[in-house]
């Protein structure tokens, strides 16, 4: 991915960018507040800031991508429970022809990007993400005369597809919930405010100084414990196998309930069900009874490969956030998590923003 460096200026420039708009506002009123709905603000910033590190100079035409695949998730969501009759996703309902028009436009605008950026191959694919991507599966036949991509357009197509499913969509909701739980924790939310203006200050988050935030990192991980986006994750066995009393025979998928494992008590201990963040206080390999108890990011050779990127960028955009701004739950919030693919708040999280004194 981009260097550091970059990584940070484009997180940087985003939230400052969204929030500088709310503290715009806020400041006209006279009590200083602001009513945000704070989980489509920072979808919109999470797509943002993907948009530049996945795409780079390409960005305008990755955020179409993301449009595109945006909507698609949504009629995915909305057929989910239907009942599936055999060759009914090939008629030409209005809803499939949505969805096929979708698809050929994300597909024509992803490849757009591929295309240009394998055509100035001379001057290098670009220092981002699906450059990088491009660097790493060339292949060069002996002699170094003619080179070739590893994987194919395909594959290539289903990468940049993940870009945005993994690098937007956990990220944006790993930030609404953590926001719910300091409103509902107010304590906890003037903890990390102290600890965001004594390590960073009211300047830019950069990457020394967000290293420096142990309370949040705990917070963040308290909120995969308790939030976390990913609900299930699906695994095959390789061979026969026994898992405690249960015998598992080879090739057999296995899905995972992250959340009914992060909430047992016989792992977690009696305050399972509570928000703790002190838990992570010796890291995560030590908050539960056994090392790999928090799921979140998965575990092992599959584990997310994103999740040093994903936590850099939350803490960036909550320091900016505690920099600026108290806040609190409206009086309109209803608390309902729903399985919408990952977990989210089923009528969003409206939260009362109050700009903070300079």
């Amino acid at each position: 991915m981009l260097g550091d460096d970059e990584n940070n200026g484009v997180l940087r420039g985003c939230a400052q960018c969204t929030f500088g708009v709310f503290e715009e506002q806020a400041a006209k009123n006279t009590n200083r507040e602001i009513l945000v709905e704070f989980d489509k603000a920072v979808q919109g910033l999470t797509a943002d800031i993907i948009s530049h590190t996945a795409f780079g100079s390409s960005y305008k035409l990755g955020m179409e991508a993301f449009h595109a695949q945006k909507e698609l998730q949504a009629i995915a969501i909305s057929s989910l429970l239907n009942v599936q009759i055999p060759g009914f996703s090939y008629l030409p309902t209005r809803r499939n022809r949505l969805k096929w028009m979708l698809e050929k436009k994300l597909r024509s605008t992803l490849m757009r990007i591929i295309n240009s950026r394998l055509a100035s191959r001379g001057s290098g694919y670009g220092n981002d993400l699906l450059g990088l991507m491009l660097e790493a599966c060339t292949t060069t036949e002996q002699g170094g005369k003619q080179e070739q991509l590893s994987l194919s357009m395909d594959e290539i197509l289903h990468e940049c597809k993940t870009f945005f499913f993994a690098g937007y969509e956990t990220t944006s909701i790993l930030l609404t919930w953590t926001v719910f739980l300091l409103s509902v924790y107010p304590e906890w939310q003037e903890r990390l405010r102290a600890e965001v203006l004594r390590e960073v200050g009211k300047g830019n988050p950069s990457g020394d100084n967000l290293g420096k935030l142990k309370e949040m990192t705990m917070v963040l991980h308290e909120t995969l414990r308790l939030y976390g986006p990913a609900l299930f994750m699906q695994r095959k066995t390789v061979t026969d196998m026994v898992v405690g009393a249960i015998t598992i025979p080879n090739d057999h998928a296995v899905v995972i309930g992250a959340p009914f494992m992060h909430r047992d008590k016989k792992v977690w201990g009696e305050d399972a069900d509570q928000f703790n963040p002190m838990r992570f206080a010796n890291g995560v390999a030590r908050a539960a009874k056994v090392p790999h108890a928090l799921l979140a990011f998965s575990i092992g050779p599959k584990a997310c490969i994103g999740q040093n990127f994903a936590m850099l960028e939350a803490k960036s955009v909550m320091a900016t956030v505690l920099q600026k701004f108290s806040f609190a739950l409206s009086p309109s919030y209803v608390h309902a998590p729903a399985d919408f693919l990952t977990l989210q708040p089923k009528f969003g999280l409206p939260v009362v923003m109050k700009l903070l004194d300079v």
